[in-house]
């Protein structure tokens, strides 16, 4: 086998995940390109096998087993997207797996593991108490441990990334990727900079787990207090400290971008690019409107797609709030017939659509004085909203904006 992270290395995975992986060619993004003044392409990883790229290194990394290594069984810890490709890889070469998970894993996640043929553990609240439980099972059962992201040779296949973007685009300026634990990052960033160091590479990680931020603050891998983010693939509170030094000699800039973000993003993806895209995967989208607007071939790394629907529903709710595509206001009225078709008038004849109505009489001891409506309206937008209101007002009401709850 290859020494890891050189070129040779990153050809020689290139090779070997090719028999397992999906093409996922990048996809030009005029919409995001409009909104931050660059020209972007997506890598849709999001499209690969088991839902993300996690399945190139874990794939990699087990073709490099010994037999004996095999035969004794495979165990790692992931939030999800590594756990599916090491269940599904262990499955192909004939070797049991055992994947210990964060019990806060979504289930879209667990029962896919499960399906590729992994045993699933559920222990701990984030990766780390989950990773620091399988190393224990790994010493007392002698079973095999593949790191997640702390390993060259895993981190090397996920470099592979990086070698088909500059295949399909030569001229890329920027490429951006992901940060959990630095696996993807230390990969991707490696090889663009060994085939071509004008190639700008930028990490993107949740404002909720700067692992990578703390690190280069303290000039090598810190443990974080908490880990608090929607982005749950890259919640990890410590980061590896074999991938760390190519993180820090290879990668341009690191950038956190905070959950309400991710929320808007995921709301674009789905409306521009009819996608699914995980949170952790949505990072490097939120991060393009901060980028310089100069034009620049700029490529944002969709790590995954592995989301289960109850989140979906949960983003796209607060995402729709956050547009103001979905709001509440308050109004008291007095306890009289015609009140209530006043209101509604006033906002359709602006075109708003009214999805709730609450009507509670006993806001007030005098009914005739007053009682409360809260009326949830879908509304276009800001402006549309701004309508909407400016209407209730000249209508002679006083709506008050409160907070929606769908």
């Amino acid at each position: 086998m290859a020494e890891m992270l050189t070129l040779e290395a990153f050809e020689e995975a290139s090779e070997k995940v090719r028999e397992v992986t999906q093409e996922t060619k990048l996809v030009e993004s005029p919409s995001f390109s409009a909104q931050c003044g660059n020209r972007v392409w997506l890598k849709p990883e999001n499209m690969q096998r088991t839902g993300a790229y996690k399945v190139r290194g874990a794939y990699y990394k087990i073709s490099t087993l010994t037999p004996e290594e095999l035969s004794r069984g495979i165990i790692t810890a992931s939030a999800g997207n590594h756990a599916q490709g090491v269940a599904f890889a262990a499955t192909r070469a004939g070797a049991r797996s055992v994947v210990v998970m964060p019990e806060t894993t979504p289930l879209i996640k667990v029962e896919r593991t499960k399906g590729y043929g992994a045993e699933v553990v559920l222990h701990g609240d984030v990766y780390d108490e989950a990773c620091d439980y399988a190393l224990e099972l790994a010493e007392r059962e002698g079973l095999t441990f593949i790191h997640p992201f702390n390993d060259p040779t895993v981190a090397t296949g996920q470099g592979t990334i990086a070698m088909e973007i500059v295949q399909e685009l030569p001229l890329v300026d920027t490429i951006l990727v992901p940060v959990g634990g630095g696996g993807l990052a230390c990969g991707v960033a490696t090889f663009a900079k060994l085939h071509n160091p004008k190639i700008r590479v930028v990490g993107v990680e949740p404002e909720g787990a700067p692992s990578l931020t703390a690190a280069l603050e303290a000039g090598s891998p810190v443990r974080l207090p908490t880990a608090n983010t929607i982005a749950d693939g890259t919640a990890v509170l410590e980061m590896g400290d074999q991938v760390f030094p190519y993180l820090r000699d290879n990668l341009d800039d690191v950038m956190t971008v905070p959950d309400d973000e991710l929320v808007v993003a995921f709301l674009d993806m789905v409306e521009n690019h009819k996608m699914i895209v995980e949170n952790s995967g949505l990072l490097t989208v939120a991060a393009l409107k901060h980028l310089p607007a100069e034009g620049k071939r700029v490529v944002s790394i969709l790590s995954g797609g592995n989301m289960d629907v109850i989140t979906m529903s949960s983003v796209v709710q607060h995402g729709l709030i956050m547009r103001d595509r979905i709001f509440t206001v308050s109004v008291l009225l007095p306890d009289r017939p015609g009140m209530l078709v006043r209101v509604a008038q006033a906002v359709a004849e602006q075109n708003g659509n009214v999805i709730k109505l609450e009507h509670n009489q006993f806001v007030s001891t005098n009914r005739n004085a007053a009682v409360e409506l809260r009326v949830t309206i879908e509304a276009f937008g800001s402006d549309h909203k701004a309508q909407i209101v400016g209407a209730l007002e000249a209508a002679g009401f006083s709506p008050t904006l409160v907070q929606t709850s769908l």
